[in-house]
């Protein structure tokens, strides 16, 4: 048996989450491009995944659709559409195009100011009075970076892909106690992940319920 079968198999609820990196998340299938462990699936997104149709209820995925081209995106999630079962859910976290336009303006928050600096911090010479050009450059370039999403694009793919109601959400918080509290905010300094950060929860409807839902 395969390590994604054998996880799924051991769960009534299954659960996938796509690019962990090192939020492994106990009753999951944590899946990644690198894995790091064992228990790890190795897993490209951008490919069919290793996973039977209608085998998940949940999926999960944080910072991670930014890191593949746009077309790359949408077929991921026809990926998870189909492997997802009737009424299943899918949570994408991603950074927000919004947020890099308002770091731009010249009224900031503290927030703001105080990631700017933290980001200006680590570019070597940036002019005096330049530090959000150049935080906003380095963003949308570096990391592996490919394609940054604001809600309506990303909404539009999900909708695309052929799920329904889609749903925004802040950090952390859902409607489904199962898709909670998963977003690793650690990882950064206090309010930076929740500042770059927006959240869109979907379902895969029956065909009958998503024509319905699509109706004005």
């Amino acid at each position: 048996m395969s390590l994604s079968t054998d996880n799924l198999a051991a769960h009534e609820i299954r659960k996938l989450h796509i690019g962990c990196g090192s939020n492994v998340r106990d009753g999951w299938l944590n899946a990644d491009l690198f894995p790091w462990s064992s228990s790890i699936l190795h897993l490209n997104a951008t490919s069919p995944f290793p996973i039977g149709d209608e085998e998940l209820d949940y999926i999960f995925s944080e910072h991670m659709i930014e890191h593949v081209a746009y077309s790359e995106g949408a077929l991921m999630l026809s990926e998870c559409y189909r492997a997802l079962r009737e009424n299943g859910k899918i949570r994408i976290s991603t950074p927000d195009l919004r947020f890099l336009i308002d770091l731009y303006k010249s009224e900031k928050t503290d927030l703001q100011k105080e990631y700017v600096k933290c980001a200006a911090d680590r570019i070597i010479k940036v002019p005096p009075g330049y530090g959000d050009t150049f935080v906003i450059n380095k963003f949308v370039r570096a990391w592996g970076h490919k394609f940054i999403y604001d809600e309506k694009t990303l909404r539009a793919s999900l909708e695309k892909a052929g799920f329904s109601e889609v749903t925004r959400y802040e950090l952390n918080d859902s409607d489904d106690e199962t898709l909670r509290n998963l977003e690793n905010e650690n990882r950064m300094a206090p309010g930076f992940l929740r500042l770059e950060t927006f959240t869109l929860e979907a379902t895969k409807l029956g065909p009958t319920r998503a024509r319905s839902s699509r109706q004005p």
